[in-house]
């Protein structure tokens, strides 16, 4: 008898590297004639970002940049100094093999910094940093989609895969300049900036990609009277080259800031009442065209030995993206702990870990919320100290995600804080976050089948009916496979209308052959 095997080809994602770099960060830094000595260090924070990377055969080398910030005070004004630096590492890894149409993520972040004052002019900085490294191939993989002859039955199920994708990248800088309200004092320098995207739209025009943003830009600088927070929102829009792309692909676009420099300069009074803003983003786009085949995941033979090879198929699906928000509050100081004056407080999350809930429609939030402050002691010197505090958050989605990949971004943190009558410092979080879930599946497919027809079958006995107790939500294919007949047979002799047993019940079998 003729037995015949129809295959499709089919790309599927296969990692083909993960894994952590580590990187030491080092300054020697001996202070400029136009810098005052140092009284008194603040604060140092090292700002890891990825500035590019590349992949050429089986090697992926990306550079890797580190903002240094070091804040002190000087014993004559009192004033807060700030040293900046760049440090910028060119890294490799060696892949498995040469990737097809890569995926690469790179997640930067800082994971110590110790600093102090060898002398009033010269500052050590120590610290490390680490980058988190995925890199995901196209692997083309056959599998059956029918089968035909040797009275084969086949387990058929849908499967959505990505038939063709697209991405981009396009790096932007832009450059505005605001100048202080009359009642906001000059200038003497930048001590902090924070910059986000808070949103990027996209629209597919005329075969290119159109994404649109904000970009808001939090600053705090030193003046005469001490330090002033200062907010600026800047509007993006970028036309991003995708060759090829139309209505048919589903996109998804992200803004990642590399960079952001603050620049104070004079206005027509010779003070330092302009700022020139000056951000780089990197807009990063994806688009994937899917299509729908029939595969077989599993089949057997009614009369023939058979076996089958199933392999894992991880099929790519663009995430479902929800932005969602919770509230977390802090103790951060009592008593004589509590400063003086706060001129602004901030929160950074660390460490931050995603999984669904056992219900499969949350997502549990877990990780480290750094609050910070730029504040004033009892004795009117500048303090920023950082308190760390864990936390961990159930956020209510809706939609079942049961069996989802997910992962989480602290987007955002609007801070607020209050003295209470106590004398105790509090601070509410209210946190911003992007939630994106199912990414890809595993799916078990079978990649062949073999038949022995030079032996049959042996039965326990000739009979055309056997009697058969199911068990409730038991799969009719599991006990058609066991029982050498077919799934249809059963359904049509005990007139079921699913393919799962509703409650457990006594069953007639028939046998065919």
């Amino acid at each position: 008898m003729d037995f015949k095997i129809n295959k499709e080809t089919i790309p599927s994602a296969e990692v083909i590297y993960s894994g952590i770099q580590e990187q030491g960060v080092e300054l020697d830094y001996i202070l400029p004639d136009y810098y005052p000595d140092v009284f008194r260090l603040i604060r140092c924070d090292v700002c890891p970002v990825i500035a590019d990377y590349s992949i050429n055969g089986d090697r992926l080398s990306y550079e890797l940049k580190c903002d240094i910030t070091l804040l002190y005070c000087d014993e004559e004004s009192g004033a807060v100094q700030c040293i900046t630096q760049k440090q910028t590492f060119s890294k490799s890894v060696e892949l498995k093999k040469s990737p097809i149409a890569a995926e690469v993520t790179l997640s930067p972040k800082t994971d110590h910094v110790n600093f102090r004052a060898v002398n009033k002019r010269r500052l050590d900085v120590r610290g490390a940093v680490s980058v988190k490294i995925s890199v995901s191939s196209e692997k083309n993989q056959e599998v059956i989609s029918d089968a035909f002859g040797m009275n084969i039955q086949l387990k058929k199920i849908p499967l959505k895969y990505a038939s063709k994708r697209l991405t981009a990248e396009k790096i932007i800088q832009l450059s505005e300049d605001t100048e202080l309200t009359p009642a906001q004092q000059p200038v003497i320098g930048i001590i902090r900036t924070q910059c986000t995207v808070s949103g990027c739209e996209k629209k597919i025009v005329s075969g290119k990609l159109l994404a649109k943003g904000d970009i808001a830009v939090k600053m705090l600088y030193s003046c005469n009277s001490g330090i002033e927070p200062m907010d600026y929102s800047m509007p993006f829009s970028q036309i991003v080259d995708m060759e090829g792309i139309d209505d048919s692909f589903e996109c998804t676009v992200s803004a990642e800031v590399i960079g952001c420099s603050v620049t104070p300069s004079t206005d027509k009074n010779n003070e330092n009442r302009i700022l020139r803003i000056e951000p780089e983003l990197r807009i990063s786009c994806r688009a994937v065209k899917f299509s729908e085949i029939m595969v077989a995941a599993d089949a057997y033979s009614t009369i023939y030995p058979c076996e089958t090879m199933i392999d894992t198929i991880r099929a790519e699906q663009l995430p479902s993206t929800y932005v969602e928000g919770f509230r977390h509050t802090a103790k951060l100081a009592e008593g004589d702990g509590v400063p003086k004056n706060i001129y602004a407080m901030w929160c950074t999350p660390k460490n931050i870990n995603t999984r669904l809930g056992s219900d499969g429609r949350s997502v549990i939030i877990s990780g480290m919320l750094t609050y910070s402050m730029a504040a004033e002691d009892a004795s009117g010197a500048i303090i920023m100290p950082d308190r760390d505090e864990a936390f961990e958050e159930t956020v209510e989605i809706g939609d079942d995600l049961s069996g989802a990949a997910v992962t989480a971004d602290i987007v955002n943190a609007d801070i607020s804080y209050n003295i209470s009558s106590e004398g105790i410092l509090n601070a509410k979080a209210d946190i911003t976050v992007r939630i994106s879930a199912g990414s890809s599946f595993d799916l078990r497919a079978l990649t062949d089948v073999s038949i022995d027809d030079s032996v049959k079958k042996q039965r326990d006995g000739d009979y055309a009916f056997k009697l058969y107790f199911g068990v409730e939500n038991e799969d009719i294919w599991d006990i058609a496979k066991r029982c050498s007949t077919g799934v249809e047979a059963i359904m049509e002799e005990n007139d079921l209308a699913d393919r799962r047993l509703e409650s457990g019940s006594m069953l007639l079998i028939p046998i065919i052959e």
